[in-house]
């Protein structure tokens, strides 16, 4: 089978929620709880999504404001639907945050950086924007092992297709794996850099409930999946639903981790 070139699509948050946003709104208050930030404190979520983490921050942390930078004006628009006013919310990016020097006394990110082309230099524009002694912390799914939902969609993909690779976020994202995380976060020379696993249930009423969001087109997996032909996209379904375990209910139970880091600047 020939090899396709397939984009991963970031544009509609609708979508995405019901694909892994829901998901992510499991980690953020784990995540949140692990921190243990003061109340009181200016934050700010770069790549704020459909708006989880900083909703979680919003209602768990007590801030003194809460900001978010997004570069998919789609996403941005569901994040401001959901958040109704609660953070202001900007178009930017990692690597253009649009804030001043020392504005913030945490700047957090969940789930974007294996995304960003030049990893390093959103750092240091993390590290810009954030007050001497402040936070920087992030977490990502741990796509090469214990993201359950993924790993089945690509072990699928990649037996009817080994081409299939070349999108399996396990193998293009090395910052999935926590040794890479942390070299990161050092060679940025940050300090006190810690990491930790967070593991998340992810239920689903049925297959259905499970195969549906992979046709919203939503990121890597979906986006593949919406690329393949009806025949082949029915026959990598048939695959997953061969191997997945199934209740006598229908439902199905999976976990997913995430990978979080945190570490403090320089004072």
């Amino acid at each position: 089978m020939a090899h396709k070139q397939v984009s991963d699509t970031w544009n509609r948050g609708d979508a995405y929620e019901r694909y892994v946003g829901r998901w992510s709104r499991r980690v953020a208050p784990m995540f949140l709880s692990w921190l243990r930030i003061p109340d009181g404190r200016r934050w700010l979520d770069v790549g704020c999504g459909t708006g989880a983490l900083c909703a979680a921050i919003v209602d768990r942390c007590a801030p003194l404001s809460v900001a978010g930078v997004e570069p998919s004006e789609g996403f941005l628009k569901t994040a401001k639907e959901n958040l109704a006013g609660r953070a202001v919310l900007r178009h930017g990016s990692a690597t253009a945050i649009p804030l001043d020097d020392a504005s913030v006394d945490v700047v957090v990110s969940g789930l974007v950086l294996n995304f960003v082309p030049d990893q390093r230099a959103a750092l240091v524009e993390m590290e810009r924007v954030t007050a001497s002694g402040g936070t920087i912390a992030a977490y990502v799914w741990d796509y090469a092992g214990k993201m359950e939902l993924m790993r089945l969609f690509w072990d699928a993909a990649v037996e009817l297709n080994p081409d299939a690779a070349r999108m399996d976020e396990g193998i293009r994202f090395p910052l999935c794996h926590p040794e890479a995380l942390m070299a990161l976060f050092a060679s940025a020379g940050l300090h006190g850099v810690e990491e930790t696993a967070i593991d998340v249930p992810t239920p689903f009423a049925s297959f259905d409930d499970y195969w549906q969001p992979f046709l919203g087109g939503q990121g890597p997996a979906p986006a593949y999946a919406m690329s393949l032909d009806e025949n082949t996209r029915t026959r990598m379904r048939d695959r997953i639903r061969g191997r997945i375990a199934v209740q006598a209910d229908g439902s199905i139970s999976l976990s997913a981790r995430a990978w979080a880091i945190r570490a403090t600047v320089a004072k």
